[in-house]
């Protein structure tokens, strides 16, 4: 009987860690990606969420699966149901790593791929982090760079996680049977606004970092004026409404129930990645 992993996104901010826990597990793992190379020990293999035909030979001899949308994608549904499908029908265990706060209406994309794994027969976690810490050394990494985080935030709060965090409880989830058939919603420690945030960085990179509350408007011409295509734009300043609203401030101890580890505070993300900070 197989027991290999299959990790998507296998390059990137949570599934490159997701891997290398795995292997230190002692786990055999699939790393997939576009390019398909191998990642550290584990075995390479080409995907791409727009050609179902490498969902086979991804999904060849494995019997669990950690499945995200990369990003750069916004159509979750569209994107991921039919992977949720091909895995389930090879009764492949799925790991799916969704967005906090989905649960709140099951007409959101997300949550309807959530359902759709509920309804599939196939054992499955969900897994729901809150905005990740590692979005300031990737994502907002040009803004700190000028000294200024211009963001569609407002004063809004987040208990943003880590993404060391959050692949450590995809390990172990998927190493376990204990968690099946629940999901998790995965948070930070503390609620910060952007502007608490930008002070806990400007202190571990040693120079000033402030935050500027702009417009939706602002920030879209802002992202387009740097080559992110208008589509992907507008949908990232869309995703700042539940921020404004507070509603990511949220905090649980799911992390430490399935890690048995409390979660990293922003003042340790910013100390252990202060280099790329500053690069």
């Amino acid at each position: 009987m197989s027991s290999t992993i299959l990790v998507l996104g296998a390059t990137g901010t949570v599934g490159r860690h997701v891997v290398d826990g795995l292997l230190a597990k002692g786990e055999a793992v699939k790393a997939a990606s576009r390019a398909g190379k191998p990642v550290a020990a584990a075995e390479g293999v080409a995907f791409d969420y727009a050609r179902p035909e490498t969902f086979g030979p991804a999904l060849e001899g494995v019997d669990r699966a950690y499945v995200l949308l990369a990003s750069g994608y916004v159509d979750s549904k569209g994107l991921l149901l039919p992977v949720i499908e091909a895995a389930a029908t090879r009764k492949v265990k799925v790991v799916l790593q969704s967005v906090i706060g989905v649960d709140a209406d099951d007409s959101i994309p997300y949550r309807q791929v959530e359902i759709a794994l509920e309804k599939s027969d196939t054992p499955y976690v969900i897994l729901r982090p809150n905005w990740f810490s590692d979005n300031f050394h990737t994502f907002w990494k040009p803004g700190i760079d000028h000294g200024q985080i211009a963001l569609p935030a407002a004063e809004g709060k987040s208990s943003f996680i880590d993404a060391r965090d959050i692949a450590a409880s995809g390990v172990a989830v998927l190493t376990s049977s204990s968690f099946d058939g629940k999901a998790f919603n995965l948070t930070g420690p503390e609620a910060l606004s952007y502007a608490e945030a930008a002070a806990i960085l400007s202190e571990a990179i040693g120079k000033p970092v402030t935050y500027n509350a702009v417009s939706d408007e602002a920030f879209i011409e802002m992202l387009t004026g740097a080559g992110v295509p208008a589509g992907y734009a507008s949908f990232l300043a869309s995703i700042f409404y539940p921020v404004r609203q507070n509603w990511t401030a949220v905090m649980t101890g799911d992390v430490e129930t399935l890690t048995g580890k409390a979660p990293r505070s922003l003042k340790t993300y910013a100390a252990d990645y202060a280099a790329a900070l500053k690069a």
